[in-house]
């Protein structure tokens, strides 16, 4: 058996055995969720970047109010943040349901974070890397710096990781997880909160510095 088919093996045993034992979660946060702001649906949906490319429905339990506006005045992702959402992310419970998109193959307990689609124009060839291999819930890049790194540190650790795929990188990268987890230092990435820079925004940002120090010399 080779480690690929091991992995989505053991990916789709121990998400089955997961997603029994944190049943009462997945009870308990949409109740908490419906208390603060009833509108809407507990899950939130997006639309990433997967294996080779192709796109799927990432699942997370939903963080922030469904409002936008109050006073004619945008809201800001912190102003937004349910109370229990500030649990959740802090404690990682709100990617529980990701337990599903790997029991749908879709994603892997281990591998490069899915990001969003809207972000592909903007990765360059050797980066695009990355899509090799099934996505996951943690990876090497978010236990070596998370959102503490460039984007092109980013992605050279997920590069480095796939071409560098074992068991035992992949357990490395789950028990530090795990323990960061009990820490309460959360290790994925908050795709949408304000002090987190876009790849687009990082891409612009890079090519306006270019154009500037070209029009210089």
């Amino acid at each position: 058996m080779t480690y690929a088919k091991f992995k989505r093996l053991f990916d789709f045993i121990f998400a089955f055995i997961l997603l029994s034992v944190s049943s009462p979660f997945f009870v308990l946060i949409p109740v908490l969720i419906k208390m603060e702001d009833s509108k809407g649906s507990v899950i939130f949906k997006q639309q990433r970047i997967g294996e080779n490319e192709h796109l799927f429905t990432l699942y997370k339990f939903r963080s922030m109010r469904t409002e936008l506006y109050k006073e004619e005045r945008r809201l800001t992702d912190t102003e937004r943040m349910l109370r229990i959402g500030r649990f959740i992310r802090k404690t990682s419970l709100d990617e529980l349901p990701q337990l599903v998109n790997i029991l749908k193959g879709e994603m892997s307990f281990i591998g490069p974070r899915p990001l969003l689609k809207e972000y592909l124009p903007y990765y360059t060839e050797s980066e695009k890397f990355r899509h090799d291999i099934k996505p996951g819930i943690s990876g090497w890049a978010q236990i070596n710096g998370r959102n503490n790194v460039t984007w092109e540190e980013k992605f050279s650790l997920d590069i480095y990781y796939v071409k560098n795929i074992s068991l035992t990188l992949d357990a490395k990268i789950f028990f530090v997880t795990i323990k960061k987890v009990l820490l309460g230092s959360d290790i994925v990435d908050d795709v949408g909160l304000e002090n987190t820079q876009t790849l687009v925004d990082y891409r612009l940002k890079q090519n306006n510095l270019s154009h500037n120090e070209s029009t210089r010399k």
